[in-house]
């Protein structure tokens, strides 16, 4: 069985209650079996089964929905050291942490979140565990992790760059696009010039998401008007050019893989729009 008793409800009458995990596990021969309940005090309100992966709601109210997020870890800091970490978040807001062998309550967590920390920092033994696991075996492992991917994580990759228009922002308008693709590591900084020197403050960058090769991808964009739009260039820096950065000059022939990319897209527009008249039609 473990235990997870937090504060719950708050009454004159009642001033904490429990919930609680229990696990039955049934071995026969090469096989077995395990199942599970939870308790609200002395009231069960689920049960589940490992065969089957199905949870049991003994109660209407007991579906929930209930969210509950943790995350925990280590991170290199330079010059400190590992620094091991322990956050918990209840229905998307911050509940508790654990630093130095302590559950901290978060101050959107409120009394809840206070009750908790007292009950778990009185478990002195799954504490110091818990401060083992993220102190001393966290970092052996990471280490170990950094160790053997040191050819692929300290590998160098220059990005695929390329220029587009947006859908237009107003009359008289125009949205400029600066893609930026497939390079790694995923420090990378891309900005809207005039000229060569002149950063356009205008310049809005994304988020910089994944491929699926394990490589990044990332689009500036600068909305201008269109008698403007000559003379401006997008800048490039990444430490996979050698200091060398790439400048797209817009209206500029493009390079092929700009132009493949936008037939690409170009030619699955229309197979889509293809496909809803046929669908229509037939």
């Amino acid at each position: 069985s473990c235990y997870s008793p937090c504060l719950l409800l708050s009454s004159k009458e009642v001033t904490s209650i429990s919930y609680h995990l229990m696990q039955t596990s049934s071995f026969y021969n090469h096989s077995w079996v395990h199942v599970g309940s939870g308790w609200l005090g002395e009231l069960q309100t689920h049960r589940w089964n490992s065969s089957s992966n199905a949870i049991i709601y003994l109660y209407p109210w007991s579906r929930g929905p209930f969210d509950l997020q943790v995350t925990a870890g280590c991170e290199l800091h330079s010059g400190k050291g590992f620094l091991g970490f322990k956050q918990v978040a209840l229905q998307g807001q911050d509940f508790m942490s654990f630093q130095n062998e302590t559950f901290l309550p978060s101050p959107e967590g409120g009394e809840k979140a206070q009750e908790a920390c007292k009950l778990l920092n009185f478990n002195e033994a799954y504490t110091q565990r818990l401060h083992r696991l993220l102190s001393d075996t966290c970092p052996r492992f990471t280490l170990g992790l950094l160790d053997a991917g040191k050819a692929h994580l300290q590998r160098r990759v220059k990005p695929e760059t390329w220029l587009s228009s947006g859908p237009s922002p107003g009359p008289g308008h125009l949205l400029l696009v600066c893609h930026v693709s497939g390079f790694y590591p995923k420090h990378v900084w891309v900005m809207w010039m005039r000229g060569e020197l002149q950063e356009q403050e205008g310049t809005q960058r994304g988020d910089i998401l994944p491929n699926a090769d394990g490589t990044w991808y990332l689009q500036a964009t600068l909305d201008v008007a269109a008698e403007e739009a000559a003379g401006l260039a997008c800048r490039v820096k990444h430490s996979s050019l050698g200091g060398q950065d790439l400048l797209l000059h817009w209206g500029a022939p493009q390079s092929a893989l700009g132009l493949i990319l936008f037939a690409v897209i170009v030619a699955l527009a229309l197979l889509t729009g293809l496909g809803f008249w046929f669908i229509k039609r037939w």
